[in-house]
């Protein structure tokens, strides 16, 4: 981003969306991606181009109620939180700008991400729930929620979490810091809901999606929860793990230092 125009300006926006009719986040050939749809509502806005990124890249199905967006513009006069309605006019109504902040110049929505939280749902029921079918895996089969959450205790804290990565990332390293690590379960629809909520410092590809299907393997009763132990140390996908299906994995948030805004929202009202 240009540094020596001096009307230059950064924004992180907060946006969400349903990913179920996008090929993920990123802009590529081969299908409409969120990215690209909020790079077009953006420029409408501003009247000029604009370059986007994304605190991380979302998979073809996979939702956001918290993914964080960075761009740069000289154009924009007023207050940040303002853009946010005239972004949202051009959206289509599966995306929504939620929150609009401005940073300093080198923010970078990835590198500058103290941690993210990711939920994963799913569906419990021996009936299913068609109003939330695109939100969440539905398994018919009882789950042992406390063999699962036995399970979860295991990977909270520093691991190489190489076995829970699918194949074709390029990350340097694979040790992350999983902060918290909770499953839930809350009554929905003609039966209940089971929520793995994750967060740490960074996920490997299909982390979140690959430790929610252990997870279940667990709670089938297929393995005891020592058998992560077991995952962990081989630093291998186990071929009788499984990843759990796109549509029910949600991003939550993602957080950053305070030192890297410059408007606070204290003092956001009070700016013109």
């Amino acid at each position: 981003m240009p540094t020596d125009d001096p009307l230059w300006r950064c924004f992180a926006l907060k946006i969400a969306y349903d990913g179920t009719r996008y090929a993920g986040w990123q802009i590529q050939p081969n299908g409409l991606a969120i990215q690209q749809v909020l790079s077009e509502s953006i420029a409408h806005v501003l009247g000029h181009p604009v370059s986007i990124q994304g605190s991380g890249r979302t998979d073809a199905g996979v939702h956001a109620r918290g993914q964080v967006a960075a761009f740069g513009t000289s154009a924009w006069k007023h207050t940040a939180d303002k853009i946010v309605r005239a972004i949202n006019q051009h959206l289509p109504k599966d995306i929504a700008a939620l929150e609009c902040r401005e940073v300093i110049g080198a923010f970078d929505p990835i590198r500058n991400a103290i941690s993210k939280t990711y939920r994963y749902t799913i569906r419990n029921s021996s009936v299913p729930d068609p109003l939330g079918q695109l939100y969440h895996w539905w398994i018919p089969r009882e789950l042992d929620v406390q063999s699962m959450r036995a399970g979860a205790s295991k990977l909270i804290g520093t691991h190489d979490f190489k076995s829970f990565e699918t194949l074709g990332s390029t990350r340097k390293t694979s040790v992350r810091t999983v902060y918290k690590l909770e499953v839930q379960t809350v009554e929905a629809l003609a039966g209940r809901e089971i929520l793995i909520e994750i967060q740490a410092d960074g996920f490997l590809y299909n982390m979140v999606r690959n430790i929610a299907g252990a997870l279940v393997q667990i709670g089938k009763g297929r393995f005891g929860p020592s058998w992560l132990d077991a995952v962990i140390d081989s630093k291998e996908r186990d071929s009788e793990s499984q990843t759990a299906p796109a549509r029910g994995l949600c991003l939550m948030s993602v957080q950053y230092p305070d030192s890297l805004y410059i408007d606070l929202p204290s003092d956001r009202s009070n700016k013109t």
